[in-house]
């Protein structure tokens, strides 16, 4: 069995229910949208999201989801694709998951209204069942997600990234969101107990070693669904290069801030800072760090009696690390 059947396999049922109610959740009277929306629903990801969402509220509760775990999760959905379909219209992007965007298709006007339409769903399903708790939850994600964006786009720009900074920068773009599904899971079925905190910062450590993984991505040989190298050629400042960054000399110093200011589009620049890069140290420090968000997040699920919930959330924290694209 693959390892998301495997993770799957203990919210079967939840994840059928959920993907009817999502649908649900999505209708509008404006045919257009509906055929968007059909569009969207059909060319969904791994789904880990809701995944967390569900698997949380199992391992604490029993076994049992309750409707504001299949709303909690519905709000993420539904936030969460808005966010996407805004992204690919800022970043110019034609394709999601190797399918067509919604600005591709449709152009970015229709695009950004799509997006603006699933962000008030999302925000109108919680105060229709004036589950303001889940909402506040998703609404700080969102706020942290749009400050890292801006935060890492202000950075790469001056070049000045410390570690700290960097750390700061993917807790709010990635880890955060991460972070909200499990706190909502959590929520759903155990309102102001401190297991809606202590699975914000299980599922934020899972954030953490998610992104650090897809750092190691841009260095790798294979075929993973984008291409080596991208991040330079996009300046952004990952873990490994930052981490080389800080701790060679002066001129090698030098060397990679113009190569990745003035050279990022070199092929063969980009390669050569990415075999100094691994030269240096750069890939065995970040997954060091990889592992260590990992571990603290395994930490976290230890005191919880072993469960086919908590065995899936295991597998999904080390599925993070493994994962081959």
């Amino acid at each position: 069995m693959k390892i998301a059947a495997q993770i799957k396999e203990p919210i079967n049922q939840e994840m059928e229910l959920f993907e009817k109610k999502f649908h649900e959740s999505m209708s509008s009277k404006v045919a257009l949208f509906n055929r968007i929306t059909y569009y969207i629903v059909n060319r969904k990801g791994k789904q880990m999201r809701p995944m967390f969402v569900f698997l949380t509220a199992k391992l604490l509760n029993g076994g049992e989801v309750n409707e504001r775990t299949y709303r909690g999760a519905s709000v993420i959905e539904l936030i969460h694709t808005a966010t996407l379909v805004h992204d690919d219209v800022v970043d110019e992007s034609d394709k999601r998951r190797g399918f067509f965007s919604i600005n591709a298709l449709w152009k970015n006007k229709i695009a950004v209204l799509v997006g603006d339409y699933l962000f008030s769903k999302g925000v109108l399903l919680s105060i229709d069942h004036e589950d303001f708790d889940l909402l506040k939850i998703i609404s700080v994600a969102v706020r942290e997600m749009s400050e890292g964006e801006l935060l890492q786009i202000e950075k790469a720009r001056l070049l000045d990234i410390t570690e700290e900074v960097y750390y700061n920068i993917i807790r709010q773009k990635t880890a955060t969101l991460i972070a909200s599904c499990c706190s909502i899971g959590a929520c759903s079925v155990k309102p102001q107990s401190e297991e809606v905190e202590t699975f914000r910062r299980f599922g934020e450590l899972c954030g953490m070693a998610f992104q650090i993984k897809d750092d190691l991505f841009d260095y790798g040989e294979e075929k993973i669904g984008k291409p080596t190298g991208i991040d330079i050629k996009e300046q952004k400042m990952t873990l490994p290069f930052i981490h080389v960054l800080n701790n060679c000399d002066k001129k090698e110093r030098n060397w990679l801030i113009n190569s990745i200011k003035n050279h990022n589009k070199n092929k063969k620049r980009v390669k050569e800072v990415i075999n100094f890069v691994k030269a240096n140290g750069g890939l065995a420090y970040a997954e060091i760090k990889m592992h260590a968000f990992k571990d603290e997040a395994l930490g976290l699920l230890k005191p919880y009696p072993d469960s086919a919930y908590k065995s899936a959330l295991e597998l999904m924290v080390n599925y993070v690390v493994d994962r081959k694209k």
